[in-house]
């Protein structure tokens, strides 16, 4: 049966349908039988029946199965309270936990798989932080009025395969089109993240919003002050984990959203002068993303597309007019100020911001390759200061040609080529990736006569600019240097 949905079963019969990514697949007359209903559910689903209680299988999970997206978390909902679920799944398993019991939420390991489980809520928000009031519910369709969007909002039960859908989320999965349960203006003051992931389901799904969520966004984005900087970075990385983070992006710029979260994207919204010497830097932008996303070759590189993302952020502040043109002098320098101090304020690991702000340093130095007059000093700098970044600096250079002229791209291309042949060619010499000079600290102490300090660290580095620029020396002639250096600077 289809309790409480508003998809016809004329509509339930048409053939396969695809939006973006979205892919229904042809139903007979109930979707619930669509899902995939795993051993573990059943095996749930039947402790619960006998103890006179219902358990359905509901959100993402069921949006997974009908997208033919694979399912992977098992999220579950009963009449059940809580003190009745730990009786129930007691009886099946020790491996419990109850992080979660004062939101109602019960979670079990059972057979190998991680499942939570929740009471019916009907939760009130105070509207000031993103904690819930929890109140339980008495049905299935209490509780999905509480989800984010109308594609969370489905449900199917694991006994009988009953499918829940009372908001229409099979219609909007169908269409492509995210909608809220509620009205969206209630949905967002009770929850301000919800925005996000608003954008982040579009670049996850390749779905849109509709008009009434992206009006109530434009009204209530600077709610996100609520939100941590933990929680927005954590959906913003999984917004540019998506298939589509273009989409996303541009959810994010056109409703305000990221005036808050991200305002260095927004700022790159530059007018063109009007002799067109430079182009959008914003659309410019997420060109790259795309052409970084193609030169992927092993999944998502996190790193490699929040640089992309990041790379002009320097522009606005560094462009000056002068002669007829104009220029951008340094921005790479502040782009890395900028995308350090970003992404520090969304609370980002060290070692990924440090990254992300070494690939935006580094971006532009391949323009002074020219055709090759870099000397291998030069190569070996370049390859050195990139480090284990060097494949993605590869990746950023490549996708921050952007030009329409074929003739500039090829012979751009073709530049870069011949870097990388150069690099191939000394790696083949030397070891390139792991450039040390030719005496190390202990070394330096013991030719020198001196003990642990700053002078040791200044020799160090005097030694690491021969090499740079010689290559290997001799054990002899690095002595040599070495004592020459000391007497100019002790």
């Amino acid at each position: 049966m289809l309790r409480g949905s508003r998809v016809t079963r004329g509509s339930a019969r048409r053939a396969a349908r695809r939006f973006g990514s979205v892919v229904l697949i042809d139903v007979a007359s109930n979707p619930g039988d669509l899902v995939p209903i795993p051993p573990v559910a059943r095996r749930l689903g039947q402790a619960f029946s006998t103890a006179g209680h219902e358990l359905y299988l509901v959100g993402g999970p069921i949006r997974d199965a009908l997208m033919g997206r694979p399912v992977n978390d098992l999220d579950f909902a009963t009449d059940a309270r809580p003190e009745q679920v730990l009786m129930i799944v007691g009886r099946l398993t020790a491996t419990v936990w109850t992080t979660g019991i004062e939101f109602g939420t019960v979670g079990v390991q059972l057979d190998g798989q991680a499942c939570e489980i929740t009471t019916y809520r009907a939760d009130r928000y105070d509207r000031v932080s993103r904690n819930p009031a929890v109140r339980y519910g008495a049905d299935i369709e209490s509780d999905l009025l509480r989800r984010d969007f109308t594609m969370n909002a489905m449900a199917v039960s694991v006994v009988d395969r009953a499918f829940s859908d009372p908001y229409g989320g099979l219609a909007d999965l169908a269409r492509g089109v995210i909608r809220t349960p509620g009205a969206p203006e209630d949905s967002f003051a009770d929850d301000p993240l919800r925005m996000l992931r608003a954008a982040r389901f579009v670049a996850q799904l390749g779905v849109s919003l509709s008009a009434e969520v992206t009006a109530a966004i434009l009204k209530a984005a600077n709610e996100l002050d609520r939100i941590t900087a933990e929680r927005i970075f954590a959906e913003l990385n999984k917004l540019m984990l998506g298939l589509y983070p273009r989409r996303g992006l541009e959810v994010l710029v056109d409703t305000g959203l990221a005036d808050v979260v991200l305002p260095e994207l927004p700022a790159l919204r530059m007018t063109v002068d009007e002799h067109g010497q430079h182009k959008d830097v914003y659309a410019h932008t997420l060109q790259v993303i795309e052409q970084a996303i193609d030169l992927e070759t092993d999944g998502p590189d996190l790193v490699l597309r929040w640089a992309a993302l990041m790379h002009d952020v320097g522009k606005p502040s560094t462009r000056r007019f002068a002669d007829g043109g104009v220029t951008f002098h340094h921005h790479e320098v502040v782009g890395a100020r900028l995308a350090r101090a970003r992404l520090k304020h969304l609370k980002a690991g060290r070692e990924f911001t440090e990254a992300v702000a070494q690939l935006v340093f580094l971006h532009l130095r391949f323009y002074g390759y020219g055709c090759g007059e870099w000397t291998d000093s030069a190569v070996r700098r370049y390859v050195t200061d990139a480090g284990p970044l060097l494949e993605r600096l590869h990746k950023l250079v490549r996708s921050d040609c952007t030009t329409r002229n074929k003739r500039k791209a090829a012979t751009l291309s073709a530049t870069y080529d011949e870097l990388e042949e150069r690099i191939a060619r000394l790696r083949e010499q030397e070891e390139l990736d792991a450039i040390r000079p030719d005496l190390d600290g202990t070394e330096i102490m013991d030719v020198l006569g001196i003990k642990p300090g700053p002078l040791v660290g200044k020799a160090y580095r005097h030694l690491l600019a021969l090499r740079m620029e010689h290559g290997p020396l001799a054990r002899d002639r690095a002595i040599a240097e070495l004592r020459s250096w000391y007497l100019n600077n002790a």
